[in-house]
């Protein structure tokens, strides 16, 4: 085994260790809750020892970089979500490979990814980026539409051909009133997925926590963690 190898290994053992004893102390079953390895700025090659090791949910946030390592690595059985903000012009780019995206915040996009994974013949999954640090109708610094704005989006991907509503997701702001409250922030998240399932029962993916805060997300029902640097290691510095 590789010293990277080995590293990836020690490293995810942790991070599952983490998730077990989150579910356990939350009194929920380990397999409720999924982890995807956000592998932005690191080389495919992780990504094939990522799978070797038996990952199978990667999430990249850059398509100039996801692309080229979505290709690399598409003799691989995993499940490429897209995480970052998204241009429109960076769309039929994205839904050639990401069978989900997590950050659908404004209509204009969800047209755009509608058409490009009907030419793709591709069905997309989308999840409605939440920011809770949104005023009204305002989008958040970074990214995600106000919590008032989701069921206008909801309807509009459920309509849209080429695309699932899947669920919600959020990034713990960091400013607003629930700046330094990831508990708080992740349970406000579960009660506006409970009211999203109201009227589109299987959109009850949740996508809540990183490696700093995914036990306060699993606390509060997340289903999925995205956990990249207690994975990885300290990202790189991009040029």
């Amino acid at each position: 085994m590789t010293d990277r190898a080995s590293e990836l290994t020690e490293n995810l053992h942790k991070v599952e260790t983490r998730i077990a004893s989150a579910c356990a102390s939350a009194g929920r079953n380990r397999d409720e809750v999924t982890l995807i390895v956000v592998t932005k700025t690191y080389p495919a090659s992780d990504v094939r020892l990522l799978s070797e090791l038996g990952v199978r949910h990667v999430a990249e946030n850059r398509d100039q970089d996801a692309a080229p390592k979505a290709a690399a690595c598409a003799d691989l059985s995993l499940t490429w979500h897209f995480v970052g903000q998204l241009q429109t012009n960076k769309v039929r780019s994205v839904v050639g490979y990401a069978d989900v995206v997590q950050s659908v915040d404004r209509i204009k996009l969800v047209s755009a990814l509608s058409a490009a994974a009907v030419r793709a013949e591709r069905e997309v999954g989308t999840l409605i980026q939440v920011a809770l640090d949104a005023d009204s109708g305002a989008r958040g610094e970074r990214g995600g539409v106000a919590p008032d704005g989701i069921e206008e989006l909801a309807t509009a991907v459920a309509g849209a051909p080429g695309l699932r509503l899947d669920g919600l997701m959020t990034v713990a702001p960091l400013a607003g009133p629930y700046a330094n409250r990831e508990q708080a922030a992740f349970e406000r998240l579960l009660e506006l997925s409970s009211l999203l399932r109201a009227d589109h029962p299987a959109a009850n993916m949740v996508s809540a926590g990183m490696s700093a805060d995914l036990e306060a997300a699993v606390a509060a029902g997340a289903t999925h963690v995205r956990v990249g640097t207690a994975v990885l290691g300290v990202r790189p510095r991009l040029g």
